[in-house]
């Protein structure tokens, strides 16, 4: 069974497809459900509903706007 929170981020990493990461996942959440979240807390969700098998992550190529660092980003599974 997921709780609310787990619902929302599961919705927002639908909705932003191929680009769900996490700064893109709180934004959706703020815009659509009016919630504000730290990206701590989006983070740690995005972390236990991968544990539980509900999304998967990988890395995204790095980019100049980052420093180089890779977005790590998010599809929700089949399952």
């Amino acid at each position: 069974m997921l709780g609310e929170l787990e619902q929302l981020v599961i919705m927002a990493v639908l909705r932003t497809s191929e680009d769900a990461y996490g700064l893109s996942v709180r934004r959706e959440i703020e815009t659509r459900a009016g919630r504000s979240l730290t990206l701590g807390t989006v983070h740690k969700t995005l972390t236990r509903l991968e544990q539980k098998g509900y999304v998967v992550s990988h890395d995204g190529e790095p980019t100049p706007v980052r420093g180089g660092r890779r977005k790590r980003l998010f599809a929700v599974t089949t399952v």
